[in-house]
């Protein structure tokens, strides 16, 4: 493997993880007011909601089917059952329904922020490169899972990116597997891991900011005044 793949493979992954943390870690401690998502919600209502719902309700299963088909080896999904044929049902079709949701939902979101002038106006630059990247990465994905495996059905991404991947985690990743990997799913990779370098300085930071202590709060009582 070249100097070009040791870079892709090796340091730039590496790089865009110390960047996610250290980045996560500077923002909370330096700037914590401006830890928020900036809702336009007060601008534009229909298409936000419409956007919004479809991409979450379609990212989270696409998120779970990610963490399966990279994290869990080939060999233990084979060792319960799960046969190449119904692993390939499940990432083709149900990952390309859920992918086609979160696609459409992107389509919407960043097509309401780049055309509505007043939402344009309210955007940072981060929020609009945030649209584009966001939108470019889950495009890719469809475009892998639907275009690239129909063309080259022998891929099987489970035996080079999923190693390769692994390998990230346990300091010692092997670039030599990705030699072989279709461009289209190197796009997809490697923009991925550019989100996460530039996540500690977006809006994306409101994922962390679940607000669990709702749950168990004390009500809020309204009582009518009686003298008027």
């Amino acid at each position: 493997m070249n100097m070009s793949g040791q870079f892709l493979w090796v340091i730039f992954p590496y790089m865009c993880l110390v960047v996610f943390i250290g980045g996560h870690i500077f923002r909370y401690r330096k700037d914590q007011f401006n830890w928020t998502a900036k809702s336009s919600e007060f601008i534009e209502k229909k298409q936000l909601k419409f956007g919004s719902i479809l991409f979450h309700l379609g990212i989270m299963p696409v998120i779970l089917g990610h963490i399966g088909g990279l994290a869990v080896p080939k060999s233990w999904l084979e060792a319960v059952g799960v046969s190449d044929h119904l692993y390939h049902i499940g990432a083709v079709y149900i990952g390309g329904i859920f992918g086609a949701a979160t696609l459409l939902g992107m389509l919407i979101l960043t097509s309401r922020r780049f055309t509505l002038k007043n939402v344009r106006r309210l955007s940072s630059a981060s929020d609009l490169i945030v649209n584009s990247l966001l939108l470019f990465i889950v495009f890719m994905g469809m475009y892998s899972t639907i275009v690239t495996n129909a063309v080259q059905p022998e891929f099987d991404y489970r035996d080079t990116i999923s190693v390769w991947f692994r390998g990230l985690f346990m300091f010692r990743p092997d670039p030599s597997l990705m030699g072989e990997v279709p461009f289209s799913f190197k796009l997809h990779i490697l923009s991925g891991f550019a989100i996460f370098a530039f996540w500690p300085f977006t809006r994306l930071v409101h994922v962390w900011s679940v607000p669990l202590n709702y749950v168990g709060r004390s009500y809020i009582l309204y009582r009518r005044n009686k003298s008027n």
